[in-house]
């Protein structure tokens, strides 16, 4: 099955920001676009605003004048659905409600041929249950297009439970012809995106609530040690906190209030006083004319130890030895079977974060995970009130000494970016485990969907197979409410790496 001709006709349905960008893409790729919208004369003032886009592209010598005539010549606003008969695809980008998609595809099947493609480009809506309400619901398929639209990449190709084979692959091999990265995936909550996302929000927003650290500081370290563009609170603000809550809240109840998924009581407050981001000029930070941009908490300059002792290899934090020899401080090693840590001149530990609690040991301060320990540019430590303050000031020296900011947060177990990952790698293994979508199109999704610097399977087999599983149980242990308890898949994917790791070495 191969891409829709371009000279088959595509409509949009709806025409606002992602209905606009939808059709842009359409038209530029080459095919006649029918724009519909129900409101009178809103289509016609829409095929206006892409024209002027297409001028813009011009004049950034993106799109030439002949190729923006062309396109311009290729446009339609149509007044009834009735126009759109001939279509062999028709788009939908209209209210987010089920019932409002179900009325609207049951009136285009009255209208179109029964081999005319239909997508909705619903984000958290059952492709199944729109498609539930059609004569032939083995033609309707989702493309979920990320805003915005024209610019950005990925388009998840959602099948639903009566979606033909044939269907779904006409509208993944469409979408690649319209210069986009399809991945193709299963009708489930979120899809592969919005669902895998979750806990990217979910535990800054814990860490937060439980007085660990500042939004401020939870976002540096997500940014400079986590190695992600933007972190949870101004991404969230970017997106709209009404527009954020909305899809957690949509994914927690479409998997029956699975306590893994569920929302923010902290941003269910920042929603009902009507701090909503940017768009609102409050969200967790303050957008108005004069607000000043809080800044993280970073440590004071301390001194670093002369010395450390290693103990074990200190994996995913190996590259940390390496480095401390070169910052000229002395590196002592020392066989320990029962862990991997760095021993302080103090007596105190220094030890990667792996769910556990400074306050379950003597002396114990732990660093987050960061991406890349040479090009992190912050380090989180955290610690127990009963933490000798030397050590804490021993251990803020020492990452000084390799030129890294250190800010120092509550004694949270897991603390920022490793109980984040931990997370997000359990759901996407999950996720392949259940069919969702391949490991290839989680990563890719992840990747082009939200900017991570590395897929969630590639991270997993960069951390080494057992080391989410590890800090979830100690989560769980810490807080046995369910949120933490790795799944199924994960065990099973730990194991099946443990296997192999023994039988490579």
């Amino acid at each position: 099955m191969t891409a829709l001709d371009l000279s088959s006709p595509v409509a949009v349905v709806g025409t606002g920001t992602m209905g606009q960008g939808i059709a842009q893409v359409a038209l530029v790729a080459g095919h006649p676009v029918r724009l519909y919208d129900a409101a009178p004369g809103r289509a016609r003032e829409v095929a206006d605003a892409i024209v002027a886009r297409l001028d813009r592209l011009v004049e950034k010598e993106r799109l030439t004048a002949a190729d923006r005539d062309a396109a311009r010549a290729r446009l339609t606003p149509a007044g009834t659905l009735g126009e759109l008969a001939d279509c062999a695809l028709v788009a939908e980008a209209v209210l987010e409600r089920l019932d409002v998609k179900q009325e609207l595809f049951r009136a285009l099947e009255d209208v179109v041929a029964d081999d005319c493609l239909l997508a909705t480009n619903t984000s958290s809506l059952s492709v199944t249950a729109i498609g539930g309400a059609l004569r032939v619901p083995g033609r309707l398929v989702g493309l979920h297009f990320f805003n915005p639209a024209p610019l950005l990449p990925l388009v998840e190709v959602v099948s639903g439970s009566a979606t033909d084979v044939t269907s779904a692959t006409r509208a993944y091999e469409t979408a690649r012809a319209w210069g986009k990265t399809p991945v193709a995936c299963a009708d489930t909550p979120g899809f592969i995106v919005n669902r895998i996302a979750r806990p990217f929000y979910a535990e800054a927003f814990a860490v937060h609530e439980d007085q660990g650290a500042d939004p401020a500081t939870i976002d540096a370290v997500l940014r400079e040690s986590g190695g992600f563009r933007m972190g949870a609170f101004e991404l969230t603000d970017l997106i709209g906190q009404d527009v954020n809550e909305s899809v957690t809240h949509s994914v927690w109840q479409a998997f029956f209030q699975d306590v893994r998924f569920t929302p923010s009581l902290a941003q269910r407050r920042l929603v009902e006083s009507g701090r909503l981001g940017r768009k609102s000029g409050q969200g967790w930070y303050d957008y108005r004319d004069g607000a000043e941009r809080p800044e993280p908490h970073t440590a004071e300059p301390a001194e670093p130890p002369a010395y450390v002792v290693v103990e074990g290899d200190l994996a995913p934090a190996a590259e940390l030895v390496a480095m401390i020899g070169e910052a000229g401080i002395e590196v002592r090693r020392e066989d320990e079977d029962n862990g991997t840590r760095l021993v302080l001149p103090s007596g105190g530990q220094l030890v990667l974060a792996d769910g556990q609690t400074s306050v379950e040991f003597r002396d114990v301060v732990y660093f987050d995970l960061a991406l890349d320990y040479r090009r992190a540019s912050r380090i989180a430590l955290s610690a127990a009130q009963s933490t000798s303050p030397h050590t804490l000031a021993q251990a803020t020296g020492l990452f000084q000494a390799l030129g890294k900011k250190v800010s120092v947060i509550g004694d949270v177990p897991g603390m920022i970016v490793a109980r984040t990952v931990a997370r997000i790698v359990d759901l996407a293994i999950e996720a392949v485990a259940k069919g969702v979508a391949t490991e290839e199109d989680v990563d890719t999704a992840m990747r082009l969907g939200v900017n991570y610097p590395l897929g969630p399977l590639e991270w997993s087999r960069r951390l080494g197979g057992d080391w989410a599983r590890a800090v979830l149980d100690n989560l769980h242990e810490c807080a046995p409410t369910g949120r933490y308890a790795p799944s199924l898949a994960l065990y099973r994917h730990a194991y099946a790496a443990g296997k192999q790791e023994g039988s490579s070495s």
